[in-house]
């Protein structure tokens, strides 16, 4: 009994899984499937600093603080960029407009960051 119900939760996992790629794979543009890969690549880096810290120690730990604050701020920055693009969300400003507010946001973190780790 508890096995049958066991293979019938991953079947239903894992037809979840195959249901969510299909319908993003087929609804979702380049440029939003590029923004999405660059969030995940924002992850595995706040994961991998965070994996060394605990590996390694937190000598200099404003440096690690700093780096931590990049990955979230800019995770924070691109996902507030990709609400702004996507269509159904209408909003009032092009796209063009929330790309330069997002490069202009990214340098003030960058800055912020930079000045924090002296």
């Amino acid at each position: 009994e508890r096995e049958r119900r066991m293979s019938a939760a991953r079947v239903g996992v894992s037809s979840l899984a195959s249901d969510f790629w299909s319908h993003y794979a087929s609804d979702t543009t380049p440029r939003m499937r590029l923004i999405d890969a660059f969030l995940v690549f924002l992850l595995v880096a706040a994961a991998v600093q965070f994996g060394y810290m605990l590996l390694v120690g937190t000598f200099p730990f404003n440096s690690f603080l700093a780096g931590i604050f990049v990955c979230i701020g800019v995770f924070v920055l691109t996902v507030a960029l990709r609400m702004h693009i996507k269509r159904e969300n209408h909003v009032d400003i092009s796209p063009e407009r929330a790309f330069a507010d997002y490069a202009l946001a990214c340098i003030v973190l960058f800055l912020v960051v930079l000045l924090y780790m002296g």
